[in-house]
């Protein structure tokens, strides 16, 4: 039995207008080598800029983690030959990162065990990125682009044990740097990265021989990743031999890490100061301004939702996906408690809405519920509807149709329910009518509902009795106070 260590290395894109040391556009998807300048491209005798936003960004990050922001940080060239970078160094920092020695606490379930840890962040660092490489057939191209965007590099201590810890945090973090609003965290696109870092041991024994796994683009990868690196590491060691110290790769096809390169230490890239940067030190304002972008984070929101709304673990985790979400949700609960609404009724009918119906309608769409924010239906107007259903003034079937139609024409729920008479029937006297229509089509059901009170049919009673109140909600277009209707059933039987 093997004791594992876990460090990440987890690369975000920051959602920059420009390059971190140019003013070249930062954006995904554009024709290659469009987004280039003699900066980025590594010209000689061009000079960097820092981009202030990125380090802002940066600096966020950081504290949202627990990191401490130094009085002063700078940048490094960290030297080496690579296709994708074309001066042959990388503009980066390793003496004084931007963010330092946080930590954050992690919770999920591990082969359905729960487990709650602290992870510590060594540091967070600002660097720019590299180009990429498109490997076909016997050709690579290369598309610069890329390179010189803003690129966060947020490095863990080997706290972790499983894979599925390491997904958690990865998950976490993605979550929490989309609420920041710093990266859009869509790992298929490569805006959010992770090398992971993994090493076995006898208990006690401390790290072992670190392998890295590179280029990890999805939570699930970096979990299936390391299980496989701890298990082939633990029968490396039970053969007897020992366990090289490598780059490896992670290859989705077989469910297997493969050999990339032998691993380099950080001396070898002879880091030295750059010397056409200075130094930063944040100021007063510039500090202000970091703690002014931090919001709420999602972990915290999730236990204010389920103490505060009496939501579950489950709902909280849902609502609180996507920041868009989570603030709708509140908005429209406010709404719905101001109208007199139970606040834990109207969060419950609110949560209901936003993970079922909402989120069907918005998947027809192609859209998702972090769209929420250029949605038609306000969450006033969502808050509007639930406070009629509570109040009984309108049908749950019609209640849907109300927020169909709302969603596809823009308007408001009451509005709507106004205009196609769509609010329920709740005049006796009118629902008294349609009883008796019913009772005359339908009088041989009333004789069987009969007969099974008069044989003690309990279920067969109900299940008649509930045929005859769906025939007066049937001709009433689901209108009718199916209360009321059952009680006029009732009386006539």
């Amino acid at each position: 039995m093997y004791q594992s260590f876990i460090g990440l290395e987890v690369h975000i894109h920051l959602l920059t207008k420009t390059k971190v040391f140019c003013g070249c556009k930062s954006a995904f998807g554009d024709e290659p080598n469009t987004n280039v300048c003699p900066v980025c491209l590594g010209y000689p005798g061009v000079l960097p800029s820092l981009n202030i936003e990125s380090m802002r960004m940066g600096c966020t990050v950081a504290k949202a983690l627990g990191c401490f922001i130094p009085e002063k940080t700078w940048f490094e060239r960290k030297q080496y030959f690579y296709p994708d970078m074309t001066k042959n160094y990388q503009i980066s920092q390793f003496a004084s990162p931007l963010g330092q020695q946080g930590s954050v606490e992690i919770e999920g379930n591990a082969n359905g065990k729960p487990f709650k840890k602290t992870i510590r962040i060594k540091e967070c660092h600002l660097e720019e990125d590299a180009g990429k490489m498109i490997h076909t057939g016997a050709v690579s191209l290369l598309d610069y682009n890329r390179a010189g965007v803003s690129l966060l590099e947020i490095v863990t201590e080997p706290d972790m044990e499983t894979g599925e810890e390491a997904e958690v945090f990865i998950q976490q973090l993605r979550r929490m740097v989309r609420y920041l609003g710093v990266c859009d965290g869509n790992m298929e696109e490569g805006s959010l990265r992770a090398d992971a870092n993994v090493s076995i041991n006898l208990p006690g024994k401390g790290l072992g021989r670190k392998v890295e796994i590179k280029n990890l683009n999805s939570s699930r990868f970096v979990r299936l990743g390391l299980n496989y690196e701890i298990q082939r590491q633990g029968e490396v060691l039970d053969a007897g031999k020992i366990v090289v110290q490598e780059t490896r790769l992670w290859n989705e096809n077989r469910d297997q890490t493969e050999p990339m390169r032998k691993k380099e230490n950080a001396h070898d890239y002879r880091y030295f100061p750059e010397p056409d940067l200075p130094i930063f030190t944040p100021d007063k304002a510039f500090l202000e301004q970091v703690d002014k972008a931090l919001v709420e984070l999602p972990v915290n929101r999730m236990k204010r939702f389920e103490a505060e709304y009496g939501l579950n673990p489950e709902q909280a985790d849902l609502v609180c996906e996507e920041k868009e979400e989570a603030d709708y949700f509140e908005t429209a609960a406010a709404v719905a408690v101001s109208k007199g609404m139970d606040k834990k009724d109207a969060a419950s009918r609110i949560a209901n809405y936003l993970l079922g119906d909402i989120k069907h309608l918005l998947h027809k769409d192609g859209l998702s519920l972090s769209s929420l924010s250029n949605f038609k239906l306000k969450p006033e107007g969502l808050a509007a509807l639930v406070v009629l259903i509570s109040k009984g003034q309108v049908s749950t079937k019609n209640a849907k149709q109300t927020l169909e139609a709302a969603i596809a024409e823009g308007k408001d729920p009451e509005t709507l329910i106004k205009e196609k008479g769509w609010g329920l029937i709740t005049d006796p006297a009118e629902i008294a009518k349609v009883v008796k229509a019913v009772h005359a089509s339908e009088a041989a059901v009333f004789e069987d509902v009969k007969a099974a009170i008069a044989a003690g049919n309990a279920k067969r009673r109900q299940t008649l009795t509930a045929f005859l109140v769906g025939k007066v909600l049937a001709a009433t277009s689901g209108r009718a106070d199916p209360k009321i209707a059952g009680q006029q059933i009732e009386a006539l039987l």
